[in-house]
């Protein structure tokens, strides 16, 4: 059990210290998401 807490004590640290670059790829999907959408409308 100690080993399963220290695993996802482990875990969550490495989500506290990417999370803003997870964001930054979420956005970027989004905007090419986006920009391919509204390109095949307008087309």
């Amino acid at each position: 059990m100690h080993t399963v807490s220290d695993g996802y004590q482990s875990l969550s640290l490495l989500f506290r210290l990417n999370w803003d670059r997870l964001l930054y790829t979420a956005a970027i999907l989004g905007a090419l998401t986006g920009a391919a959408a509204l390109a095949s409308a307008l087309s």
